[in-house]
């Protein structure tokens, strides 16, 4: 069956303020145009500036869309990214944590240290850091939700590092769910499977991999296959979908949660 890419709600989100992490390409940019379509006014971010070409198809759609040039890895630019967005837009109602992805796939003991730690500050700190940075906003506004993304990868071949990383967002969306119910914030998480998209613009490594790197990054795709009940990757429209729907009023009694969308893998 294939999947739809065009079931939109309008109006779910009129009067809502966003902020859309790693809004440039793959699967933030395809939250941050559903989210244009469904009437929110967004502030994308990205440290690349071809996150400007999203924000003008925003515009295009009619939504109001300001952006901020920022890395997430920093507490400092976060900070400057939420802050950006309440003195654009006036306040802040939803966050979606979309900032992470694998650098390198090779077994544990083929990892230096410096690689490990970039892992862990491209996969955890964004989400951590945009969290902290997020709250003072709306708590001023008197609730709101915040959605990140992680991965079915915690329980997955050849990329320790990354899955040690989403476990902790993992582990932080339930924490801050607890401690946030009480004020109006809920906060789910979404777990993506191997998901589809066009070539990155801007590779997470810019290094080319040799022959055995890419013997197990096939080790990879093979693993995320077998895994997936359906047997194939998902599409960038529907994780956005999934996202959506816990970032809205429609999952108003959801919080807590990370929800798999694999396929049927539970990760």
């Amino acid at each position: 069956m294939t999947p739809r890419t065009d079931i939109v709600s309008p109006g779910r989100f009129a009067g809502k303020v966003a902020v859309v992490t790693g809004a440039a390409q793959g699967i933030g940019r395809e939250v941050a145009l559903r989210l244009a379509r469904e009437g929110a006014a967004l502030l994308l971010t990205d440290r690349s500036e071809i996150v400007d070409e999203t924000a003008a198809e925003a515009r295009d759609l009619g939504a109001g869309a300001a952006v901020e040039i920022a890395d997430a890895e920093t507490f400092e630019g976060c900070e400057r990214v939420m802050a950006a967005a309440v003195e654009r837009f006036g306040r802040l109602d939803v966050l979606v944590n979309n900032v992470g992805g694998a650098i390198r796939f090779k077994p544990f003991a083929h990892f230096a240290a410096q690689e490990i730690e970039a892992e862990i500050r491209r996969s955890l700190f964004p989400t951590l850091w945009c969290c902290r940075a997020a709250l003072p906003h709306l708590l001023e506004a008197g609730g709101g939700s915040i959605v990140n993304v992680s991965s079915v990868a915690t329980r997955g071949l050849n990329r320790v590092p990354y899955a040690a990383a989403k476990g902790g967002v993992n582990a932080l969306t339930a924490c801050l769910a607890w401690e946030y119910a009480a004020d109006g914030i809920r906060v789910n998480a979404v777990a993506p499977g191997g998901t589809e998209a066009p070539p990155r613009r801007i590779p997470r490594n810019p290094e080319p991999p040799s022959d055995q790197e890419r013997a197990w990054i096939a080790e990879v795709v093979a693993q995320t296959k077998a895994s997936s009940l359906m047997g194939r990757y998902g599409t960038a429209a529907e994780q956005a979908a999934a996202i959506l729907f816990l970032a809205s009023d429609e999952a108003s009694y959801v919080t807590g949660v990370t929800l798999p969308v694999a396929g049927g893998d539970l990760g």
